[in-house]
């Protein structure tokens, strides 16, 4: 493992170099030169570190942070939103949509990985290299996630994506970008630009992030 590498995937899950690897083995080139991301606001099950179903609610202070997000995201020069159709995604999007005037495209291939037999159980020892019965493989997730964010950062730019813990954790290993913890927070909203030929993402709001939460 390069030193690069190894300080990509420290303080992060189990399995976590595994999904680096698979997403670093074919990266995207995206058309675009900046972008937007943000992940849902936290759910009750975020809090108690729980996998969690599609139809997860925001929790109050979700909704909250999605208010924030919208209020921190509504002078940036947005002009397309797509997000996961899960439902604390999807309510995620329209809060912050409402203030940009914007209609969300919703994407079920921007869902979080299925976790199959694991949801409604303790996410607290996550391991990202798992086969789940009845969920996805960690390559076929990537795999997933590769083919819709191709197709998401593809709209009429800038782009905003509206998603989860685990599309981030892809997303930045495509572009070969660190993560670190600042970004990893529920709705924090995040720029990615290509300065110099190389991504970089950058927080919009100051707010700390839990990759064990991920899920």
């Amino acid at each position: 493992m390069s030193t690069t590498t190894a300080h990509f995937t420290q303080q992060h899950p189990a399995g976590f170099d595994e999904l680096v690897r698979l997403a670093a083995a074919e990266p995207i080139a995206p058309a675009c030169d900046h972008f937007y991301f943000l992940r849902h606001g936290q759910t009750g099950r975020n809090a108690s570190r729980i996998f969690q179903a599609v139809d997860e609610p925001l929790s109050e202070l979700g909704q909250q942070q999605a208010v924030l997000a919208a209020e921190r995201l509504t002078g940036e020069p947005i002009r397309t939103i797509v997000c996961s159709d899960a439902r604390r995604a999807f309510d995620t999007a329209h809060t912050v949509a409402a203030s940009l005037r914007i209609v969300p495209l919703a994407r079920e291939d921007l869902r979080e990985r299925h976790f199959g037999a694991l949801i409604g159980t303790s996410s607290v020892n996550l391991d990202w290299a798992c086969a789940p019965e009845g969920g996805e493989t960690l390559a076929q997730f990537v795999d997933r996630k590769r083919a819709a964010l191709n197709l998401a950062l593809a709209q009429p730019g800038p782009v905003l994506v509206v998603a989860h813990g685990g599309t981030l954790y892809v997303l930045a290993a495509l572009l070969g970008v660190t993560i670190e913890p600042a970004i990893l927070g529920n709705a924090q909203p995040l720029r990615f630009e290509r300065v110099d030929g190389r991504w970089q993402v950058e927080p919009l709001l100051a707010r700390t992030g839990d990759a064990a939460a991920l899920a």
